[in-house]
């Protein structure tokens, strides 16, 4: 059926109605430029225009991402989603996979079309399945469901088997089995005589559900022993299992990882005899990155430098089209466990062939920066080398080497190599504070195992200057592939961090009032803004508060073929150059500098267009994401399994996260999230008071705010979920008005809290723990 033309806007200024319609039409990829040649505006009324959309993000009916107008919680027009089951007439139904609840609610479901006339290459998409889908909204739709989404793409199929722990039944053969999806709690399988497939008691295995019966439990058979929870490492294959994580290679890809020949001088620069340095945590296996800084004799850059970043050339063995590519895609990034790394490629590329090892030749692409003595980036150029590694050397090692404690291994790069690093770094953190990225202040905390591959302790790594100069040369690397493709007009893939939407804008200015803490009301936001009041709250106790108020405010960096710019580094063109053996974006981006430049025959095919790499971006943002989920996840049960022991101990720590449902809290020591709800809190109704995010007693107004210390008792592990439950023993602050406490110790009495007290902790998602760059 022939779609009608869209109906003629009346020209001229539009009401508020016709704007919110016609920006609400277009799905969130709209902007002022396009509403005025929508209306034909000009002069005067493009004015007025700016006026009337400050207005409507003032009363939160309007909101920015990837500087586009949309209304608050609308879909995009093109989405990442899952099917997650039919209706009762059997269409399929879908949610987007990103999809802020804390700020908009429940997702919205989609009604899932196929490509129109049979287009969609290979199978249906079916229940479980991840898919790219084309929203519109269903014209006078009066029911849940509001938007149409037709599939541009089946990105990943469902997988069949369920995770969960094996429990033999006492009473004889067979057993049941304890799903370790937090979704299915309480959903236990029925293990039959003979179904076993060799599964002992606690084992977690993967098992094929045979048939679900009207009563009863549904029956399933154990396919594969994936080891015992009596070891971490066990832990570690929940997340991989449970979100789908690949970590068995292809033998295509393995085969072709084998048969790769060492690359050789043809075609390339040779840099053997500059003595680049790696520099990397002590157990790094990969070394991607390799640096080098001298002073610029050129006499009209007097104090200026020449630094040199030097990235291991993947391109050169993983090729458009062939296995490894398809592999490392299908993967998106290596993921990294307390136990174990779960890598893009196969060891033979990542640990050999492109791993920069000291005295040993390997291919790598240079940049080689002009800094002024300003710090700032004079000028660059790319180069495809064979290089040869000085040295590699630990972050503390370089950093106690550079304060006169170096060791036999370092002591004879610290003038020729180190000092100059040093003096190149100290010039460019000039440019770095004069831009003025955001500054959060959000330890994270590294797992350290015994031998035995037990948890031992939990350590804040400190924030070395060495650790500051690494990432400020990658910045700068990173920085000039963006500037190099968008000068070459090549298609590339940016790293992007959108500014922060106009509605949580709104809730951070109204919480800070809570405060007494000020924040100017600009148009254009800026992470300056941002410093100014976290350096007016450094080293009070309202700094851990704001630091994680101001975090949530925050979108999330992702991937994406269109330039917004990332806001958090202030820098208005980036992409990921810097780590092609962990992350499939910086390999596309080499891949389009060997392209633009004329390096090879290996660089991003002639075929490559806009609409691929969006997809391509959609997929590695996914799996992103789930990277981080299946880390963060393996430490909660890791932190979970080592605390079991620990029931009835005390802890301090700090409210990290406010609910309806309660309270989560992070303990001090080890950061671990544990949840306290609501109906345990004491006699009181706590009411959330989402701009104070706080739950505050509406007869004694005690406060339990974002950010508070609290004293905590454990009363509940459940290591297989990675949860934890813990007992409030402290009191909150009391809000003015307030009653006189009640009498009793907390938890005595009637519960008049939201909740019912729940054996474990909710199946939601704690506070956010920081976001990546």
């Amino acid at each position: 059926m022939k779609k009608p033309p869209a109906p003629r806007l009346k020209q001229g200024l539009p009401s508020r109605e016709d704007l919110i319609a016609f920006i609400s039409s277009h799905g969130g990829d709209v902007g002022k430029r396009e509403i005025s040649r929508a209306f034909g505006l000009d002069g005067s009324d493009r004015i007025a225009l700016k006026q009337m959309l400050r207005e409507l993000a003032d009363e939160g009916i309007v909101g920015t991402k990837r500087r586009k107008l949309h209304l608050p919680g609308a879909l995009p027009a093109v989405v990442m989603a899952e099917v997650i089951e039919r209706d009762e007439d059997g269409e399929l139904i879908a949610t987007p996979i990103d999809w802020d609840e804390e700020e908009h609610g429940a997702p919205p479901r989609i009604l899932v079309r196929l490509a129109r006339r049979g287009r969609l290459a290979g199978p249906a998409p079916a229940i479980g399945d991840r898919v790219l889908l084309k929203t519109e909204e269903i014209p006078e739709a009066d029911g849940v469901i509001r938007h149409n989404g037709r599939v541009l793409k089946l990105i990943e199929k469902a997988r069949a088997l369920t995770l969960g722990i094996y429990r033999r039944d006492p009473k004889g053969d067979g057993g049941r089995l304890i799903p370790v999806d937090k979704r299915n709690m309480g959903r236990e399988l029925a293990i039959p005589p003979g179904a076993e497939g060799g599964a002992e008691d606690g084992d977690l295995v993967s098992v094929e559900i045979l048939r679900h019966h009207a009563y009863g439990l549904p029956t399933a058979k154990v396919k594969e022993r994936l080891g015992s929870l009596a070891t971490e490492k066990a832990v570690s294959l929940i997340a991989i299992h449970a979100h789908g994580i690949p970590s068995v290679f292809r033998r295509e890809a393995l085969a072709e990882a084998e048969a790769a020949k060492p690359a050789t001088l043809s075609g390339r620069e040779d840099w053997r005899d500059l003595p680049l340095l790696t520099i990397d945590p002590p157990d790094a296996k990969d070394h991607d990155d390799a640096v080098h800084a001298a002073p610029d004799d050129d006499p009209a850059n007097a104090g200026g430098f020449i630094v040199t970043v030097a990235i291991a050339d993947v391109a050169a063995y993983v090729r458009p089209g062939t296995a490894l590519d398809r592999e490392a895609l299908v993967r998106g990034n290596s993921v990294y466990f307390p136990d174990r790394v779960v890598p893009m490629l196969p060891e033979r590329i990542s640990n050999d062939l492109c791993s920069l090892r000291p005295d040993e030749d390997r291919p790598a692409l240079a940049v080689r920066m002009v800094i002024g003595p300003n710090g700032r980036k004079k000028t660059h150029s790319f180069h495809r080398i064979m290089m040869r590694s000085a040295a590699k050397l630990a972050y503390a090692q370089a950093q106690a080497a550079i304060e006169g404690r170096a060791d036999e291994a370092a002591e004879a790069l610290v003038e020729p190599v180190l000092r100059p690093l040093y003096a190149a770094y100290e010039a460019v953190k000039k440019a770095r504070d004069a831009r003025s990225p955001l500054e959060l202040d959000l330890p994270e905390r590294k797992i350290l195992l015994t031998p035995e591959g037990t948890v031992d302790k939990v350590v804040i790594p400190e924030r070395l200057a060495a650790h500051k100069l690494i990432e400020e040369f990658m910045i700068l690397a990173n920085v000039a592939a963006a500037e190099t493709l968008e000068e070459k007009q090549t298609p590339l893939i940016y790293r992007v961090h959108d500014q922060p939407s106009m509605e949580k804008m709104l809730s951070l200015r109204e919480f800070l009032q809570t405060l007494d803490i000020k924040m100017a009301k600009t148009e254009t936001v800026r992470p300056a803004q941002f410093n100014e009041i976290l350096a007016r709250v450094e080293d009070t106790e309202m700094a851990p508060l704001v630091n994680q108020v101001i975090l949530r405010s925050q979108a999330q960096a992702e991937y994406a073929n269109e330039n917004y710019g990332h806001f958090g580094l202030h820098l208005r063109r980036y992409a990921h150059f810097t780590s092609p053996i962990r992350r499939y974006a910086d390999l596309i981006v080499h891949r389009a500098l060997i392209r633009a430049l004329h390096f090879g025959r290996d660089g991003l095919p002639d075929g490559t267009t806009p609409e691929g790499l969006a997809e391509t971006a959609a997929r590695i943002s996914a799996s992103e994401r789930r990277a981080m989920a299946a880390e963060r996840e393996t430490i909660d049960r890791l932190i979970a399994h080592h605390m079991a022991e620990q029931i009835g101990a005390t802890f301090k720590g700090r409210i990290a996260g406010v609910t309806r449902a309660g309270l989560f809290v992070a303990l001090d020591d080890t950061g671990a999230d544990g949840f306290i709800p609501a109906a345990t809190l004491g006699q009181d109704y706590y009411r959330y008071d989402e701009t104070r995010h706080a739950l505050i007693g509406e007869q004694t107004g005690e406060m339990h705010r974002l950010g508070d210390p609290v004293d905590v008792k454990l009363v509940e592990a459940a290591p297989v979920a990675g949860a934890l439950r813990f007992e409030l023993l402290s009191e909150g602050r009391y809000v003015p008005g307030g009653k006189r406490p009640m009498r009793g110790r907390r938890g005595d009495g009637p519960v008049r809290a939201r909740q019912a007290q729940r054996p474990t902790p909710p199946s939601r998602r704690g506070p956010p723990r920081g976001k990546r760059k």
